[in-house]
């Protein structure tokens, strides 16, 4: 079994990781994207760390090909928000319901591909993970699956980061987020708010 220092579900381009890139630099790295463009540019930008793992996947409830929706690299620029990149989704609409007068999204900027999908637990015997000091969860709404699916006991997470902004729904969070920090609580984390999109639980 093996200690990383970081796991990150959603690493996208890798353009916001470069700071964690670094500080963990000296331990083992795991980076999950399913995207493809993103996935090249991930690729380019971690190419100097040997300590650094690339898994080509989605993470969902079981292992499974699925369809995925993501905005085309072409729209990123057009759309104008450097954040674009980042929304990728299982469903078409949590894409589009994020559509405004500053960012215009339509049908025809979302390209759709079949993904491999793997389970948590899938990911972490892959790769013999029984330790992490910091997980790093970016998903548009899949965050609630993934925390409720991980076996704190037999997995030891130091550190978790999640965006939850999009628990209950896009921009919404409720039932589901109330579940997670109580799953999470009875696992000795302690939890905190850190910005209007994320949330720090630290092993007491």
């Amino acid at each position: 079994m093996q200690k990383f220092g970081l796991v990150i579900i959603g690493a996208y381009n890798g353009l916001h990781i470069i700071d964690d890139l670094e500080i963990y630099k000296d331990t083992n790295i795991l980076l999950v994207e399913p995207v493809p463009h993103n996935l090249k540019a991930l690729k380019e930008r971690v190419s100097n760390y040997s300590n650094v793992k690339i898994e080509e996947a989605a993470i969902g409830n079981i292992n499974e090909t699925r369809k995925f929706y993501f905005v085309k690299e072409e729209s990123i620029t057009k759309l104008g928000k450097h954040w674009a990149d980042a929304i990728g989704s299982f469903s078409k609409n949590h894409i589009l319901e994020h559509k405004s007068k500053r960012f215009p999204i339509e049908n025809s900027d979302i390209e759709i591909a079949k993904i491999d999908c793997i389970s948590i637990s899938t990911l972490f015997k892959k790769y013999s993970i029984s330790k992490i000091d910091k997980l790093l969860i970016d998903v548009e709404g899949a965050e609630y699956e993934i925390l409720d699916s991980i076996d704190y006991e037999k997995t030891n997470i130091k550190k978790i980061i999640f965006e939850f902004k999009h628990f209950d729904g896009v921009f919404n969070d409720g039932k589901k987020l109330d579940l997670i920090k109580k799953k999470l609580l009875d696992h000795n984390y302690i939890i905190k708010q850190i910005d209007q999109e994320n949330i720090l639980a630290e092993k007491n």
